[in-house]
């Protein structure tokens, strides 16, 4: 559905996006994370037609996107950083995305009142940001597009809202076979909604798989032991992170769960448990052999 091939970015003397993969099927929820300064909005602005990719092809069932007028009018951006017309209200928005979208749906603008709440006569930019939030959302649920780029899309709505906004997508998704790609922070959010996660690292796609894989990939042992632990142990497993609590030590290992146990077993611990790891721990850990890691702080 959405395919990045070797994209290069530069703003000046910066590469934003250096030599960038992606790779999105249809009707998949794919979670884009990295840190700050990464390229994550820079290549949903070019998905999205704002920049243009300095090299490289970006791809809509094989279509390009720069200046493509049929691809773009089956999908929506919704930006951190939000922009409506300054005089217009939600109805006059919504007439004009009415305008721009074939599969415009008013019934559905109708029925969404009772979720949104807020009175369409008002100017869209006197809103709370919350609320313009809220009103992006709302607009593009109901232009019905094949595709909806997010960028921090729940950022600034309350609790309950963005339940109840990650439920009308998904339901899209799963009725309506939408393609959602989505940049956030809140990885424990997108634990929940995503079924692909791509991590990216100065420009670069370092990981990218299902969710469930990346987690089975990568595991959280716990283990505790009379004396030391072993360090033939220790070579064996190769652990990419280790916390000690007391006489129980903590691993992060790559592998087969299966395998790592009947290792540990060999050598008679106390204690030998796989956790359950989420996907910001996969984060910190897949980064933190990039050299992108947390440090201890004195202060």
């Amino acid at each position: 559905m959405i395919k990045v091939k070797n994209v290069i970015k530069r703003f000046g003397d910066f590469t934003a996006l250096d030599g960038l993969n992606i790779n999105v099927e249809k009707g998949s929820v794919y979670g884009l994370i990295g840190p700050n300064g990464a390229g994550k909005t820079t290549i949903l602005k070019i998905l999205s037609g704002v920049y243009r990719a300095d090299s490289g092809e970006t791809l809509i069932d094989n279509k390009k996107i720069y200046e493509n007028l049929a691809v773009k009018e089956n999908l929506t951006f919704i930006s951190d950083d939000l922009f409506f017309f300054t005089t217009y209200t939600i109805k006059d928005t919504a007439k004009y995305y009415a305008g721009l979208y074939k599969d415009w749906s008013w019934e559905r603008f109708e029925n969404l009142k009772e979720i949104f709440k807020i009175d369409t006569s008002r100017k869209v930019r006197s809103l709370s940001k919350g609320m313009q939030k809220q009103v992006a959302f709302w607009l593009s649920i109901c232009a019905q597009p094949e595709i909806m780029l997010l960028d921090e899309p729940v950022d600034g709505l309350d609790p309950v809202m963005r339940r109840n906004v990650w439920r009308l997508i998904l339901q899209d998704v799963a009725e309506r076979g939408t393609t959602v790609l989505v940049s956030s922070h809140n990885l424990r959010e997108l634990e929940d909604v995503c079924d692909h996660v791509g991590i990216m690292h100065n420009g670069k796609i370092v990981l990218e798989k299902a969710l469930d894989d990346m987690k089975g990939a990568t595991h959280k042992l716990q283990l505790a032991f009379s004396d030391e632990v072993p360090p033939a142990l220790l070579e064996e497993l190769k652990p990419v992170h280790r916390e000690n609590y007391g006489s129980v030590s903590i691993f992060i290992v790559k592998g087969n769960s299966e395998k790592i146990v009947q290792t540990a077993g060999k050598y008679s611990p106390l204690i030998c448990d796989i956790l359950p790891l989420t996907l910001e721990e996969i984060f910190i850990y897949e980064l933190g052999g990039l050299g992108y890691e947390f440090e201890n702080i004195i202060l």
